[in-house]
């Protein structure tokens, strides 16, 4: 599996907060996503402690990771054979770089917003992470659940695509179908879709992505 940026026919769907074997392995089945997301995180409730006995191998494994020491890191990719990097920190432009050219990983750096002025903090990373994630700013490091105000992204001009976050729920699938942006790729989706912290609803799932794809 290439860790390139997959471009599909509709819009790339990315599961995060995965960690229980048997559910790995019916989301990727069942559900099919483009990348799935394990959380590398000490103080998430979805935090990867011990490796799963199954890894997906039909879809992009990428580590969510806040502030990480490049050892943390080094361990992370060995362990979970991560194919990308998602930083949810403050990481720095010199510091993905210096990940990237370490680890030779691609970076997806997520972006928290709440408002237009928040959407500026782009202009550092381009050229160096070749994805972007915006999220809602919140207290947490993500997995709040709650939506930011998506008409905000107009104000994006960046040339860096990115996936859209932030409690993306069940009935948002006509809203996204309806969302325009030239550099929207997809969505990541994660506590609404869950049973238990770290474990999803993959019927729910399936029933949400087959929507997503509806004329």
């Amino acid at each position: 599996m290439s860790s390139s940026i997959p471009i599909p026919g509709g819009m790339i769907l990315k599961v995060c907060g995965m960690r229980d074997a048997q559910n790995i392995r019916e989301v990727e089945a069942v559900v099919r996503p483009q990348m799935m997301g394990f959380i590398c995180w000490e103080q998430s409730r979805r935090y990867v402690s011990s490796v799963p006995a199954y890894l997906p191998t039909r879809c992009i494994r990428t580590g969510v990771f806040v502030n990480p020491s490049m050892s943390h890191l080094r361990q992370k990719i060995n362990s979970l054979r991560l194919q990308r990097i998602q930083l949810h920190g403050d990481e720095s432009p010199e510091y993905c770089q210096r990940i990237i050219q370490q680890t030779g990983l691609p970076i997806t750096k997520s972006l928290s917003i709440r408002q237009v002025e928040d959407i500026e903090q782009y202009r550092q990373y381009e050229g160096i992470c070749d994805l972007l994630l915006f999220d809602t700013k919140c207290k947490t490091r993500g997995g709040s659940g709650e939506q930011f105000d998506w008409d905000i992204l107009t104000h994006y001009k960046g040339s860096v695509p990115f996936l859209l976050a932030g409690g993306i729920g069940p009935r948002d699938a006509e809203r996204l179908r309806e969302f325009r942006h030239p550099m929207f790729l997809g969505i990541d989706v994660n506590s609404r879709f869950e049973l238990s912290p770290g474990v999803k609803d993959v019927l729910l799932l399936r029933e949400f992505s087959a929507s997503l794809q509806s004329p």
